[in-house]
């Protein structure tokens, strides 16, 4: 006896047209690099460095990966159709990277942006063919993004509900299996600790995770800015906490997100913004390339673990994410500027950071 078989409806067409547009444009895509940091003095008393590159992604940072899985999650969920207007609250980077999968889908987007976001990102989401809807503060995204999608019919992403849900952390060509991968072949295959920074939380979260379930004995570190409410959530486990927001673009938020499970999380980083711009500057110095301000935060805590490793006398290495590459901050964090009227005299801050460098031999 046969079994009945139905039509596809242009509905069903149309999700299945866009999930194989997706999985075409990932199968286009390479992996990032994972760079090995030169720090002499380190790595003499057994103590290795990496970032993970992810400014190499079509979109140039960590959110791409973010914008992937929001999209087949919401379209798997049936969330969005032809023609929907994706909407997105966002800091800049994952509304990007959405802008860029919206173009793909031939999708009307909408960003909800501080106005303090980045000229370069903002350009970007346009180049991309999205519209930017700027917020005098990070706190007023969420409402905004929600009466702008209900205005248009569409759907709100929300990216910082649904980051940790939309990521499969058993593995399946996620970043925290790419970093195993990767790191195999390493001095210390499996790294001592792993440092991220979290705005939605999602990539701590599915870091925490895959580490749990593959049961490495690796620890995760999340570097927070000065500003953020993570770490007095971390502290505390009160979910009704609030702050005033990070002046790092891209980690921190002024609210606790549902995405940002603490329990995943084995040591928080208080990081002050003019430690974030000086590690900022000495990294790209290091590189030879410039990089974002969140990357800057993550090198100050990979720092930090690094020095209390050598007090110990422990070996192992240290991963963290290259976020995002600099040239989208060259009128604001990399100009001395504009960095001395929004967070005052980085000196001190530049010295300690050079001091530990130097005192690795560079």
């Amino acid at each position: 006896m046969s079994t009945p078989t139905h039509a596809p409806t242009p509905a069903d067409r149309w999700l299945h047209g866009a999930i194989a547009r997706i999985e075409a444009d990932y199968q286009r895509s390479a992996d990032t690099h994972l760079i090995p940091l030169r720090l002499p003095a380190f790595a003499a008393q057994g103590i290795d460095l990496y970032l993970k590159d992810e400014s190499t992604h079509p979109t140039g940072s960590l959110k791409h990966r973010l914008a992937r899985s929001l999209f087949l999650y919401a379209l798997c969920n049936g969330w969005i159709g032809a023609g929907s207007t994706v909407v997105e609250s966002s800091s800049g980077s994952t509304a990007v990277s959405e802008a860029y999968f919206a173009r793909l889908l031939e999708l009307p987007f909408v960003a909800v942006m501080p106005r303090s976001t980045s000229p370069e990102k903002i350009a970007q989401i346009e180049f991309h063919g999205g519209r930017c809807h700027l917020v005098d503060s990070a706190g007023l995204v969420y409402e905004q993004a929600r009466a702008i999608a209900a205005q248009t019919g569409g759907h709100y992403m929300d990216q910082f509900t649904y980051a940790e849900r939309a990521t499969d952390w058993r593995g399946n060509n996620n970043i925290a299996e790419s970093m195993f991968t990767q790191m195999a072949r390493e001095r210390h295959p499996v790294p001592r600790w792993i440092v991220v920074g979290a705005g939605t939380g999602g990539t701590s979260a599915t870091i925490g995770r895959y580490m749990r379930y593959q049961r490495h004995a690796s620890r995760l570190c999340v570097a927070d800015p000065a500003g953020s409410v993570f770490s007095a959530h971390y502290r505390t486990g009160d979910t009704t906490l609030t702050a005033p927001g990070s002046r790092i673009e891209g980690i921190g938020r002024p609210r606790v997100e549902p995405s940002f499970i603490r329990t995943l999380v084995d040591r928080m980083i208080e990081v002050p913004d003019v430690e974030s711009v000086a590690a900022m500057r000495a990294l790209s110095r290091l590189l030879g390339r410039r990089v974002g301000p969140s990357t800057g935060t993550n090198f100050v805590a990979m720092l930090t673990l690094a020095d209390e490793m050598r007090e110990r006398g422990e070996r192992g290495s240290i991963l963290s994410l290259l976020c995002d590459a600099g040239e989208r901050y060259l009128p604001t964090y990399f100009d001395p500027a504009w960095v001395a009227q929004c967070f005052g005299d980085c000196t001190l801050a530049q010295h300690k950071i050079d001091a530990q460098i130097g005192a690795s031999g560079n």
